[in-house]
């Protein structure tokens, strides 16, 4: 049994890491969240020490590392908004404990060289929940992929709409400089999968970029990809519209649908299951859509290369 705290425990994730805690028989010493409203620790672990503000819940490990260290934090889960990841991720290795963290991992990439040297001071390691690494459909399109081999370039098209209110611009994740944008806060596990697949950037251009969506063209090592990632309502297929539904998902290669809409339910538990193996997914793993992502943030609009449909 593991020894975990939570950052973030009122978020909408942290429900699936509570789950993954409690499904890995381990257990959850105490959890963090600037907003009290934490009830769902009833459900999971109701013993939980749960603090509202950060120094208190900092003191409280300190002293179990101490004083208690058969109670001691080994992970740290960190499911807080985007740009407190990487302080987030520092106080776990300072505390002598494991980071996992939702995506991203960071916002910039040069943040990813300071942890890699915190990894090294203090002997423990930084770990990225990249969900649809583990997802059985993907890993054996992956294996079908790489059977292949045949030299010939994929093409591949992204297609992502996820209806926000206008909350989502009023909140931290509608400012640029907090969640990373849209190609960050939405995209880039969409764009981990895909140079998981297809190799990493060599050309990339951005075809339009506004507040609720943005889109363009990366030339992969293996593939030829146009995306297109939006928030508004109006961009859903017709079809979809009309079944009330507010997400849109469409992912093909070479003209045919890649087909995973089912098996999520239990994915950040193998993500879990995994790290806690030892085959956790590092730095290494985060650092090209970290880097994508942050090209695609500065890049200006360039009308070269594919175009997605709906770019207009």
């Amino acid at each position: 049994m593991s020894n975990f705290s939570i950052i973030g425990v009122a978020g909408f994730i942290a429900q699936r890491h509570l789950q993954a805690i409690k499904d890995t028989y381990s257990n959850l010493v105490a959890a963090l969240d600037i907003h009290d409203s934490v009830g769902i620790l009833d459900s999971y672990f109701p013993d939980t020490s749960f603090f509202t503000q950060f120094e208190r819940y900092d003191r409280h490990l300190e002293k179990l590392r101490l004083k208690q260290p058969f109670d001691a934090v080994e992970y740290v889960s960190i499911c807080s908004p985007n740009y407190l990841h990487d302080a987030h991720i520092r106080h776990a290795l300072r505390i002598g404990a494991h980071a996992l963290c939702e995506k991203p991992l960071v916002l910039n990439p040069w943040n990813l060289d300071a942890l890699e040297e915190m990894q090294r001071q203090h002997g423990k390691k930084v770990y990225n929940i990249l969900q649809l690494r583990v997802h059985p459909s993907l890993i054996a399109l992956k294996e079908k992929l790489d059977s292949e081999a045949t030299g010939k370039r994929k093409q591949v098209k992204l297609t992502y709409i996820t209806s926000r209110g206008l909350w989502y611009h009023y909140s931290w994740k509608g400012d640029v400089t907090k969640s990373g944008g849209i190609a960050t806060n939405i995209g880039i596990h969409f764009f981990d999968m895909l140079m998981w697949f297809f190799g990493k950037p060599v050309t990339k251009y951005v075809h339009i970029s506004e507040p609720d969506k943005i889109g363009g063209f990366i030339e992969l090592k293996n593939a030829d990809v146009s995306w297109y990632l939006s928030l508004d309502s109006n961009d859903l297929p017709s079809d979809v519209k009309q079944k009330g539904q507010t997400t849109y998902r469409s992912i093909t290669i070479d003209g045919e649908e890649v087909e995973f809409s089912g098996g999520f339910t239990d994915l950040h538990t193998k993500v879990y299951e995994e790290t806690l193996a030892g085959r956790g997914f590092g730095i290494e793993h985060a650092r090209p859509s970290i880097e994508l992502v942050h090209e695609l943030r500065q890049a200006p609009v360039i009308l070269k290369g594919e175009k997605h449909p709906m770019v207009r």
